[in-house]
């Protein structure tokens, strides 16, 4: 795409005299918008911001966008910046997956045909300044097609469609991050991880790690997103960072740009920080996602607190059935939970991962952990499942599209687990993305939660990556069969 950004939004959005802008015609706009708009024109002249990054999470739950001059922000608010819709169309390798130039299965995909333009939608909520980056803040936005349409493939607007059918039930989403990456220092040899390793939570280790875990503290607390602990994690390298409790979409934002920070403040210090599951850089040990949940009722009661006498179980029913649909739908989610090939070689028995899916209490090897008991107001679930590398707003929209449906159908919660690695406990999760793959493809609650153009999407997005990936000579096959045929 060619031009500059206020060319691009002209032609995107443009607005003729008299004709509402994409704001009016998306349906958002509103007092508290433009307040909030207006809110950070203000800090932005205040804070010495000349420069604003509008960022969308794409597919993949990457951050892509443009940054503009802090004086075209007023327009982008009212007309939103133009993109190429090109950036929908490609899978993890940027391959392009779904057909850019000829008409496709995909509606969405057709009206943006030939890398037309979609439009960022800036959202005025989720100012920030960056803390490393003088005099440049930072935007998420939301997509729509030029005619003000919400683009039905945002993974950020399926999040909040869904939250919305929660919260009409009477349940709003409480969740909390449990991060695992690892960082790597460039060495003679090539990546040296930041500490050895093998010493969980050890003390040693972590003040070897400290430089690093100060960076990204103190970085993400100007950002406005402090971690609430930082440890040292098993495998070489590998570190966690978890975060405070809060609203479902709220915290896929959040975990977009915690992301997107830890990578650039890594990167800006000579540092090398990575979210994939399992680096092959040494004895890198598996990293995961836990998701922690709750659901919170109008009246900001835990509705998974079970009443001391009642159920014989830690949680109440609604807990219950929202743990059984979690359950029922957990293979089908798998592909919205771990996309990646390499997040599927972390669930193995006796690792410390889930293999099978099982609940328990406190146990770490179920795929879900509940923590708490009768009258306890901390009580939730802890979600194992997760690759570091999953997009937050799939994630989250799973859990509850999962949630939801043991909810409205009053699912009854399977025993629990008590050794959740034993074949009795349960099914294995899928062994691979092409399991995943298949297991979402067929689930009937999908195509209804997610809607057939979607979920189509999101199957041929993976299947591209998957087909790839077989097609591919690993270093494992060129070791085991050149010198020995």
């Amino acid at each position: 795409m060619t031009g500059s950004t206020a060319d691009t939004t002209g032609r995107g959005g443009a607005t003729r005299p008299g004709a509402p802008s994409l704001a009016e015609r998306a349906g958002a706009d509103g007092p508290a918008r433009r307040a909030a708009a207006a809110e950070v024109l203000r800090r932005c002249r205040a804070e010495g911001v000349h420069s604003v990054r509008l960022s969308f999470a794409d597919q993949h739950g990457l951050l892509r966008g443009k940054t503009v001059a802090t004086d075209e922000l007023a327009g982008a608010f009212e007309r939103g910046c133009g993109a190429p819709g090109s950036l929908l169309a490609k899978d993890t390798g940027q391959q392009y997956a779904v057909p850019l130039w000829v008409p496709s299965a995909s509606l969405t995909m057709n009206l943006l045909l030939g890398a037309r333009d979609m439009l960022l939608l800036p959202d005025p909520a989720t100012f920030r300044v960056l803390p490393w980056a003088a005099g440049t803040g930072w935007l998420l936005c939301d997509l729509f097609t030029v005619d003000g349409e919400a683009v039905e493939l945002s993974t950020r607007g399926l999040l909040r469609r869904l939250h919305d059918r929660l919260e009409a039930a009477g349940y709003g989403l409480v969740a909390g991050l449990e991060f695992e990456l690892h960082v790597f220092r460039p060495g003679p040899g090539g990546p040296e991880p930041v500490h050895a390793g093998w010493d969980l939570l050890g003390e040693q280790t972590a003040d070897v790690a400290a430089p690093v875990l100060e960076l990204l503290r103190d970085g993400l607390d100007r950002l406005g997103l402090a971690p609430r602990t930082l440890e040292v994690e098993l495998g070489p390298g590998q570190l966690e960072l978890t975060f405070p409790a809060g609203p479902g979409p709220e915290v896929a934002d959040r975990a977009v740009l915690i992301r997107s920070a830890v990578k650039q403040l890594a990167a800006r210090n000579g540092l090398a920080a990575t979210f994939m599951c399992r680096p092959k850089v040494g004895d890198s040990f598996p990293s995961g996602w836990h998701l922690h949940q709750s659901l919170v009722r109008p009246d900001g009661g835990n509705a998974f607190v079970a009443e001391p006498g009642g159920s014989a179980g830690p949680l109440s029913t609604v807990g219950e059935q929202w743990v059984a649909g979690l359950l029922e739908h957990a293979a089908a989610s798998c592909l919205l939970t771990t996309p990646t090939v390499t997040g599927y070689k972390r669930y193995r028995p006796n690792s410390v991962a889930p293999d099978r899916i099982a609940w328990s209490r406190q146990h770490r090897g179920a795929l879900l952990r509940v923590i708490g008991g009768p009258g306890d107001p901390a009580t939730h679930v802890e979600n194992r499942v997760g690759d570091p590398a999953a997009n937050p707003y799939l994630y989250l929209a799973a859990q509850v599209a999962s949630g939801l449906d043991g909810l409205e159908r009053g699912l009854p919660v399977p025993p629990e687990a008590a050794s959740p690695y034993e074949p009795a406990a349960g099914p294995p999760l899928p062994r691979t993305l092409g399991e995943a793959i298949v297991a979402f493809r067929d689930s009937t609650l999908y195509r209804s939660a997610f809607g057939d153009e979607l979920t189509g999407y999101l199957v041929t997005l993976a299947t591209s990556a998957w087909n790839r990936y077989l097609a591919a000579v690993s270093d494992w096959e060129q070791r085991e069969y050149f010198e020995q045929f």
